[in-house]
């Protein structure tokens, strides 16, 4: 018979990479949408991730959830800030494969592991390990020798790092799960996210959605796109150690860095080589501290 927790593990981390799997290719399905402004397509994302939201939320039955979380305040106001955050990361994502900066949206993924790191100490209180600190120094050596070379790209991995390191923080503070969060962060920004694409409709140009079938269907896949792979990671969280989800957690920038050298074709700067050497020593400090430390507890 086999051990439930055993099945539990290899389940959490067949969900963990399906999650960062579909995370490390979406530049691809960005290449379907890339006509679309990147505020437009954002906000079609919204738009179409919360009736893919509530339709999990029915099969799952966490309607209760929902509710309760809507009888909150405190709740519904700290989901109003990490949708804002959320937000802030996701178009600034897509504008910046869309202008081709790939190598700065990977380096953005790669950072922010250490940057949930250094807020957990600041707000939460958190110890770092002589080793984190160590992998928290070689980060900040790459990330100055990219303010020196490479400036005009910095404020991309930067604003992705921080804005998904804040999101996380705000999202620990509420209790609310993944896909209750998700739903109400999407139903908050449903409002805004309409009159961004009423204004898109009105332009010369006209509404992105109404251009062909085909551009439409894609539209809509990022709704399923946003939903799915949250959802995914969110049973990966529950199931699997926290040290193996943080090594897996480097596939998704991992792939997306491929994909700039391979498929984007981005020229690699030495200065942001130099910068991506030093993180991934970072990430390899980070993931080893955490298998150490995990191995030392069971043992």
């Amino acid at each position: 018979m086999s051990d439930p927790q055993t099945t539990d593990s290899r389940s959490g981390l067949a969900a963990a990479f399906g999650a960062y799997l579909i995370w490390g290719f979406l530049p691809l399905y960005l290449l379907l949408v890339r006509e679309v402004p990147a505020f437009e397509f954002v906000a079609w994302r919204i738009v179409w991730t919360l009736p893919i939201c509530l339709v999990i939320v029915a099969v799952r039955k966490q309607g209760a959830d929902v509710a309760q979380a809507l009888r909150n305040p405190r709740a519904l106001g700290w989901l109003a800030v990490s949708a804002m955050l959320i937000a802030v990361n996701w178009v600034v994502y897509v504008w910046a494969i869309q202008q081709g900066n790939i190598f700065a949206a990977s380096l953005g993924y790669y950072i922010n592991p250490l940057v949930n790191v250094l807020l957990g100490t600041v707000f939460l209180g958190e110890r770092l390990s002589r080793l984190q600190w160590v992998a928290v120094a070689v980060a900040a050596v790459g990330v100055s020798l990219l303010a020196g070379g490479a400036l005009t790209t910095l404020w991309i991995s930067l604003t992705l790092a921080l804005s998904f390191g804040a999101y996380g923080l705000v999202r620990k503070q509420v209790p609310v799960g993944s896909l209750p969060g998700l739903t109400l962060e999407s139903a908050l920004l449903l409002v805004p996210s309409i009159a961004v694409t009423y204004h898109y409709a009105g332009t010369a140009a006209g509404s992105s959605f109404m251009v062909s079938p085909a551009l439409s269907l894609a539209i809509v896949l990022g709704g399923f796109l946003t939903a799915i792979p949250l959802l995914m990671f969110a049973v990966a969280a529950r199931r699997m150690p926290y040290s193996t989800l943080g090594f897996v957690q480097f596939l998704a920038p991992s792939i997306v860095f491929i994909l700039g050298l391979t498929v984007f074709r981005e020229p690699l700067q030495p200065v942001q080589a130099a910068c991506f050497a030093c993180i991934w020593a970072a990430a390899a400090l980070f993931v080893w501290d955490l298998v150490s430390r995990r191995r030392s507890t069971a043992s």
